[in-house]
């Protein structure tokens, strides 16, 4: 298996940091510094792993405000998405798939993600709808040949992406389904996260000319690049109801999580890791995501602690 098989979330991230994209959206603006008034808010967390048994790599990407976590994992046969509920792990498989990651978890139990099929290139990706019963359904954005169902509303409404046979010039932000369906012009772009009333939606993006990636802001329709300062690449995952963004930055150290808050801004790294990425924020301000160390990629959730509250 090669890494661009591995896992939906490393392989898009990579992707879209590396793509050639046209220089029609406007280069990101740095987020103020706490030197030019943007404070560093204070807010620790209680880390916990999550490693699914037998599994050679583990990667949280979704958390629901009943603290049931979902995300992707490789074993020796593959990779499965698998939902964590009750301390029990439920491995995850669209039916025929040779390779399924689950992505986001709504408030009634859904679950969306996406897939490939046998013999499909690894540019290939379907969207996916598991329904609170099991029961799994085709998420297509239309007329187009590929889709990425990354997060799923109260209402049902699905956040992700559409592209062609490429990551770069042919990837946009979509909304889903087709009676709300509606996407960004920012160029190889992905929506990864939503309020639940779509006033705020928050991905991310490449720019021209340096082919970089960003992070981005929608809100009530306005575009606004988010660059972590000193960062190489950012990237937002997801927004909370309560409009508080996460996601990973870049820097000349390694790989970093953030959470963004009314407050301020928060770097979030997992203890002894080389690399922390932050994918799922849920109501509670509770994340997932995953963390290397030694030699090993894993999830994790982090619980806001009482004293960093």
């Amino acid at each position: 298996m090669t890494n661009a098989t591995r896992l939906s979330i490393a392989l898009i991230s990579g992707v879209l940091v590396s793509a050639g994209c046209a220089s029609l959206t406007p280069a990101p603006r740095p987020l103020p510094s706490p030197l030019t008034g943007f404070a560093a808010a204070q807010r620790t967390f209680d880390f916990r792993t999550i490693q699914v048994p037998g599994a050679k790599r583990t990667i949280a990407s979704g958390i629901d405000d009943a603290a049931r976590i979902v995300g992707a994992f490789d074993d020796s046969v593959g990779t499965h998405g698998f939902l964590l509920a009750n301390d029990r792990f439920t491995t995850l498989d669209f039916p025929g798939a040779a390779w399924t990651a689950a992505l986001g978890i709504g408030a009634h139990g859904e679950i969306v993600g996406t897939y490939r099929m046998p013999g499909e290139p690894t540019v290939n990706f379907h969207g996916y709808l598991r329904t609170a019963d099991g029961q799994f359904q085709h998420v297509d954005s239309p007329a187009h040949k590929n889709t990425i169902a990354q997060r799923i509303l109260p209402d049902g409404t699905i956040l992700g992406c559409r592209h062609g046979d490429d990551f770069g010039a042919s990837m946009r932000g979509a909304v889903l389904p087709a009676r709300n369906y509606s996407e960004t012009t920012a160029n190889a772009s992905m929506h990864n996260g939503a309020t639940p009333d779509l006033r705020r939606i928050v991905g991310l993006y490449n720019y021209a000319p340096a082919d970089r990636s960003a992070a981005y802001v929608i809100d009530d329709g306005k575009f606004t690049p988010l660059v972590v300062p000193g960062s190489t690449a950012t990237t937002a995952w997801d927004v909370n109801p309560a409009g508080e963004i996460v996601g990973s930055y870049r820097d000349s150290i390694g790989v970093h999580g953030f959470l963004l808050t009314n407050n301020g801004f928060v770097a979030v790294n997992a203890p002894s890791a080389a690399n922390t990425r932050v994918f799922g924020i849920n109501a509670g301000g509770s994340l997932v995501g995953s963390f290397d160390a030694g030699g090993r990629t894993s999830g994790f959730v982090a619980t806001p602690s009482r004293a960093g509250r």
